[in-house]
């Protein structure tokens, strides 16, 4: 499978993946290319991909957006070490969803722990990235990075 396909892939599986797990109405932008360094604002989480593609997936919002996903997830509003667990466990729940749709497509996945960033973070070390934004209603924006290692 062509490394275009791979990207086609994942991005129709994080579409797939949000909308899964995000119980609100969402608003999927078309996504963009870009280089680096990117720069985290608030709050992200960084899981790695390894499998028949290398690369991260970083999801990447502020803490409030986490904390209302959360809050209407499990009927309460999640703040510091609670909302800090949410968002590597959001990342959990995106990334091995994102896996299941890429191994219905025949792209075999599997992904790392996440990490949580919490503050301004600058992201080097890629060539270039997809980056998939999303609106919440009534919530926020989050947006989904894809960087891809070269063989």
């Amino acid at each position: 499978m062509a490394i275009s396909q791979h990207i086609q892939t994942i991005l129709n599986g994080s579409i797939t993946s949000l909308k899964s797990i995000v119980p609100m109405e969402l608003n999927i932008q078309s996504p963009s290319i870009f280089t680096e360094p990117y720069i985290q604002q608030e709050m992200g989480v960084l899981i790695g991909l390894i499998g028949d593609i290398k690369g991260r997936i970083i999801i990447d919002s502020t803490s409030e957006t986490f904390s209302s996903i959360g809050a209407s997830m499990f009927g309460m509003p999640l703040e510091g070490e609670m909302l800090e667990s949410f968002a590597g466990e959001f990342g959990n729940m995106f990334a091995g969803n994102l896996c299941t749709h890429a191994g219905q497509q025949t792209l075999h996945l599997d992904i790392t722990p996440p990490t949580v960033m919490v503050g301004n973070t600058k992201l080097f070390g890629f060539e270039k990235a997809f980056k998939l934004p999303a609106a919440i209603e009534g919530i926020g924006s989050i947006s989904i990075l894809f960087t891809i290692d070269e063989e």
